[in-house]
């Protein structure tokens, strides 16, 4: 086995309570991530002098602080191993849009790069070594939709009803780290259970500070809204609403002002596969 490709899908946080703050900086939050099949590709391709390159048409993903880069090195401490990889990056999912694609890629790494280099570890095992990249990183390790608590990482799998989402962009970046850090976020949202989830009891809590410091953010969900329930991913900056078909989606985004971007995507159960590619 040398090459290996493998899909790596973008995630909704179908709502974000925020609990309180932890010491050490981190957040206790609940949430519910929806796995969509929504992806970039990535493929790699080992090589016996330990080196991993990433290449991608997108210059600024090729640094060093790409968490391809650096899920691939961090593997490689973890194991000792001294193969490497070349590996390219087909991008879709946009950054800073809170739809978790640097998380995935990163994800998607460790695993693609633990079966080429056959190094036999656990889901485990990866999604610890990903948890020290990103809160983010072990959902999509375990590539299954689930109830989110701790810092996103205490993962309990669900299975939600296969729905249509139309996503919006409205073409801004969010920081994240500035999302979380700010003296205005709302961090004292009382724990729930599922049963609350299930009958709409919920919110995302960073929306009315990211509105606030982000009116494009604003315009999307107030315009969405007025068509369906709209609500923000993550610390934004996209919009999501359900459908219950295609049509229904495919209806509102043909109808998306054409300074936003926007598509149609379904609901997964599970991630896709790794795939021997030659």
């Amino acid at each position: 086995m040398t090459c290996i490709s493998i899909s790596a899908p973008a995630k909704l946080n179908l709502f974000l309570h925020i609990l309180g703050r932890r010491p050490d900086g981190y957040h206790e939050l609940q949430s519910v991530f929806a796995l969509i099949n929504y992806c970039d590709d990535l493929q790699f391709n080992s090589n016996d002098d330990g080196g991993i390159t990433l290449n991608c048409d997108t210059q600024e993903l090729t640094g060093d602080d790409n968490l391809i880069l650096r899920a691939a090195h961090a593997l490689q401490r973890h194991t000792g191993c001294t193969q490497g990889a070349d590996i390219t990056l087909t991008k879709r999912i946009p950054m800073g849009a809170g739809l978790g694609g640097g998380s995935s890629d990163a994800a998607s790494t460790l695993i693609a790069l633990n079966q080429l280099w056959q190094l036999e570890l656990s889901l485990d095992e990866l999604a610890q070594i990903g948890l020290s990249l990103g809160a983010d990183v072990p959902i999509f390790v375990f590539g299954r939709c689930a109830w989110a608590e701790g810092i996103g990482e205490k993962l309990t799998p669900v299975t939600l009803p296969l729905k249509w989402y139309l996503v919006i962009n409205p073409q801004c970046h969010v920081s994240t780290s500035e999302i979380f850090s700010h003296q205005e976020l709302t961090r004292n949202t009382t724990a729930i259970k599922m049963a609350a989830f299930l009958a709409g009891q919920t919110r995302n809590d960073c929306e009315n500070l990211v509105r606030k410091l982000y009116p494009s953010v604003k315009q999307v969900i107030d315009w969405l809204g007025e068509k369906a329930e709209a609500r923000m991913t993550g610390t934004g900056a996209s919009v999501f609403a359900a459908f219950d078909s295609e049509a229904e989606a495919q209806a509102v985004l043909d109808t998306l002002p054409a300074h936003w971007k926007g598509f149609t995507a379904q609901g997964l159960q599970n991630s896709p596969l790794p795939k021997v590619a030659c």
